[in-house]
């Protein structure tokens, strides 16, 4: 039930105040009340909707017109569904005193409370609830504090009324003349209590003594009257303010009028003819002049008090400060692009040809067609790859061999589609979107625009930014692209977009089918090596203050960097670690020449000798213990652990699948956070496995005794996909047969049901990673063999790719041959089991599987 409308007081005009009200009975249909409490002695207008409570009112009518109201303890819960745990126990019983039912067969009533009560035991629930009910009274004081108490109350209710707009003479009249605390305390907790919640209404109901509701009262009341004269105060500031903007107007129209008289020239002319002349000189399309013209010559027509004035004006500011007609010559000099191009980057042949084509192309347009080449369209590349690969100092590069100026945009986290088009001027503070304003800062109309991060965007209730990139990276579009706050045609078409991403998948189809991808996979040991030696070193060098004759570091040591302390598809963490020694090397060469305890060996070092040459020894000793260990051969020394690799946005991985078997009841369990293609794949592996059971040689009656457990360790890492298929058939196999898996071997591709091996993606990256970790023998499914060509040939020439069909020929690849002790074991212990179903004795099988060599 909630509180009616104010047409509902009329009905209350008829009710005859009585001071003798009747008793109140042992029993009382109880009605919950929904965001409002009732107070003994005070009429309340209710409004009654759910057909529960129209019973409930109808029969109180026929009978005593007596009923307990009882509030919901939770302002947001809605009536419909009430148990007697949903309202306060302790309410009031009141008298039904008019009724009146409108056509929507809904009910306003007229309710005076009478007494307080509280419900002894819930009776009834159906169809409304009963309850046995008790009076409970109020503790009344007669003193002086309760005089005192009683006349401030009044006086707060007097300051309230005369500060509410709409003022209630008669309830004044009746709060001035009421005598009696106790039903002061009601009338002033039933009108005046406006900003009060539920809780504090229903505190006041529940407060027995009334020397303790008077004092409440008076708190609540204060902090009411406090709000009311805050909010009379901000009224009349508002209203003073608005005055005096009008008669500053007038003012000023009287000034401009006086000034017009006396000849004298306007101020705000040279400032507007200023602004003429730079939009003429500005360059802009016809359709921005247009749009500035109109805009200057509503400004001439307003005063410069006026608050659209610096709206205007600072729109027109940005307009002009855009490079609509400023751009960097391309130098298109094929030889000088591939030198700086080889300068800065090692490898990465794929994308410095594109380069090269792109350039080629503009050249010979230009050249052969006679075309401008403002009118070429610009590339859209995606370069995508593990971090610290190169991806954004390639853009750098890009730009310094196209004599571009290189501007870079971060979009990771970004969730506002107004921080790409920008903001509508009918907000307050628009401004431009990111891409026109960092245009703007540049000065240039044809930078390298780096998109960085592009798979990082994010969406909510603000928009989607990929959305508003489509027409950005579009190259029949981005002609014409529109940012809402310039609400003006600009043309993207000379700037070159590079995105970067660390992967494809969060990349949004309609925008990644925009762009061209590259894909940047990682290093091998060599690749590092030289890149350490060509540009990591000589960086860190000069970043460090160091010269050739303070340190050299040697080949070993950057082997030892690289495999013994980094892990990685890039060369990030390896220049970090190159950092590592150049700052203990300048920690001798400021301490040369004094007795130090130096980090090399933890022996004192006097007068070092210079250069400092930094070895692989020399190296362990600088950068700490070592955290990467080859572990393939120490993780698979028994049956049911198999190696088995896996893409990552950071790259290819190895991962370790281990697989083993306790006595149970058929039972397969999956751990190491496994996504639902993952688990299905163990489950196609499983079944393949049961299937073959015989082909295998492994026991008919092993499954229906035994649990096996899949686990793949890195338990706190997310897994997922189809590639581990074929892993999971040997783990599962090898556990089964006893046969161990063959060294350095690892291994992806999806299993079927059937047995055959599906091709699947990521092979470059995948063989990087087992490339990294040691290993010599991947085998790939048949269908990717010819993805071997986009691996580097010194990869390809020390490692052995074996292809295959389908299972039959992973386990020709994977698996030992198996022992002639395991088949002598195998056949005990099958004829062991059969004996024991003989005797129809079932006893727990003792051999444990994993031990078996």
């Amino acid at each position: 039930m909630s509180e009616s409308e104010p047409d509902i007081a009329e009905l209350i005009d008829d009710i005859i105040e009585t001071r003798d009200h009747p008793s109140v009975p042992h029993e009382l249909a109880i009605l919950p009340l929904f965001n409002v409490v009732v107070y003994p002695q005070t009429v309340t207008p209710l409004a009654i909707g759910q057909e529960q409570s129209i019973r409930l009112i109808d029969d109180a009518m026929i009978d005593e017109r007596m009923i307990g109201l009882m509030t919901l303890k939770d302002e947001n819960q809605r009536p419909e569904h009430v148990t007697a745990d949903d309202f306060h126990h302790l309410g009031t019983a009141a008298l039904v005193h008019r009724l009146l039912r409108l056509p929507d067969n809904t009910l306003r009533v007229a309710i005076q409370g009478i007494k307080r009560i509280e419900i002894e035991e819930i009776i009834q629930t159906e169809p409304y609830f009963r309850a046995r009910v008790r009076v409970i009274a109020d503790e009344m004081e007669d003193d002086l504090e309760m005089q005192a108490l009683t006349s401030n109350l009044i006086g707060l209710a007097t300051q309230m009324l005369q500060l509410l707009p709409n003022a209630n003479n008669e309830l004044q009249i009746q709060v001035t003349n009421e005598d009696e605390p106790c039903r002061l305390s009601y009338l002033l907790a039933a009108t005046l209590m406006f900003r009060s919640n539920i809780a504090d209404k229903q505190e006041i109901l529940t407060i027995t003594s009334v020397r303790a509701r008077l004092k409440r009262l008076n708190e609540i009341l204060t902090h009411e009257l406090e709000v009311l004269k805050l909010g009379q105060e901000i009224q009349s500031q508002v209203e003073s303010g608005i005055n005096k903007h009008q008669r500053e107007y007038f003012l000023r129209e009287q000034l401009q009028a006086i000034q017009r008289e006396l000849g004298e020239g306007d101020e705000n002319a040279a400032e507007i003819e200023r602004l003429r002349t730079a939009i003429a000189e500005s360059g802009m399309s016809e359709e921005a002049f247009a749009q500035a013209t109109r805009e200057v010559d509503r400004l001439v027509q307003m005063p410069p008090a006026a608050a659209e004035y610096g709206v205007i004006r600072t729109y027109l500011e940005t307009m002009i400060a855009l490079p609509w007609q400023v751009r960097s010559e391309d130098v298109l000099d094929i030889g000088r692009a591939r030198q700086v191009l080889d300068e800065d980057h090692y490898d990465l042949e794929e994308i410095k040809d594109r380069i090269l084509e792109y350039l080629a192309v503009r050249q010979l347009r230009k050249e052969r067609l006679g075309e401008d080449k403002r009118n070429a369209k610009g590339a859209i590349l995606c370069f995508v790859g593990p971090p610290g690969v190169g991806k954004t100092s390639l853009g750098r590069s890009i730009a310094r061999a196209m004599s571009r100026q290189f501007i870079r945009l971060s979009l990771g986290g970004v969730r506002d589609e107004a921080e790409v088009r920008g903001h509508r001027r009918t907000y307050i503070g628009a401004m431009l979107g990111t891409i026109l304003q960092t245009i703007r800062r540049v000065g240039f109309n044809n930078p390298v625009f780096m998109l960085d991060e592009v798979d990082k965007l994010g969406a909510d209730f603000r928009g989607d930014p990929s959305s508003a990139l489509l027409e950005v990276l579009d190259p029949e579009q981005n002609n014409s692209f529109r940012d809402h706050y310039l609400d003006v045609a600009w043309d993207l078409s000379p700037v070159m977009f590079i995105a970067t991403a660390n992967t494809l998948q969060t990349i949004p189809p309609p925008l990644l089918d925009r762009m061209e991808v590259i894909r940047l996979s990682g290093y091998t040991l060599r690749e590092k090596m030289e890149i350490a030696r060509r540009y990591l070193l000589p960086v860190q060098m000069q970043e460090h203050a160091l010269t050739e004759k303070d340190l050299q570091v040697t080949d070993d040591a950057i082997q030892v960097a690289i495999e013994e302390y980094t892990r990685e598809a890039g060369v990030r963490n390896l220049e970090r670690e190159v950092a590592n020694l150049c700052r203990k090397v300048a920690v001798v060469v400021t301490q040369s020449g004094e007795t130090v305890q130096a980090h090399n060996g933890g022996l004192p070092h006097q007068n070092a000798t210079f250069p400092i040459v930094v070895d692989a020894e020399r190296a362990r000793d600088y950068l700490g213990k070592r955290r990467y260990f080859a572990e393939i051969s120490e993780r698979i020394d028994r049956p049911g652990i198999v190696t088995g690799l896996v893409w990552t946005p950071f790259g290819g991985d190895i991962i370790f699948l281990e697989a083993t078997a306790m006595p149970g009841s058929k039972g397969f369990v999956l751990t190491g956070q496994l996504g639902d293609v993952m688990k299905e794949s163990a489950r196609a592996a499983l079944s393949w496995v049961r299937a073959e059971a015989r082909a295998l040689a492994i026991d008919s009656d092993f499954f229906e005794t035994h649990d096996i457990h899949l686990h793949v360790p890195a338990g706190a890492i997310p897994k997922d996909g189809p590639s581990a298929g074929i892993a999971m058939v040997i783990a599962l196999t090898s556990l089964l047969t006893g046969r161990t898996v063959k060294d350095n071997v690892a291994m992806t591709g999806e299993i079927t049901l059937r047995g055959k091996v599906l091709p699947i993606g990521g092979i470059k990256e995948k063989a990087l990673a087992a490339h990294r970790a040691g290993i010599h023998t991947v085998i790939l499914p048949k269908r990717n063999e010819a993805d071997i060509e986009d691996i580097a040939e010194e990869v390809r020439q020390t490692m052995t790719f074996v292809f295959v069909d389908c299972m039959e020929e992973v386990l020709a690849a994977a698996l030992q041959e198996p022992s002639a002790k395991r088949a002598g074991v195998k056949a005990k212990r099958s004829e062991g089991r059969r004996a024991k179903k003989n005797n129809g004795t079932i006893i727990e099988d003792t051999v444990d599987i994993e031990t078996i060599e």
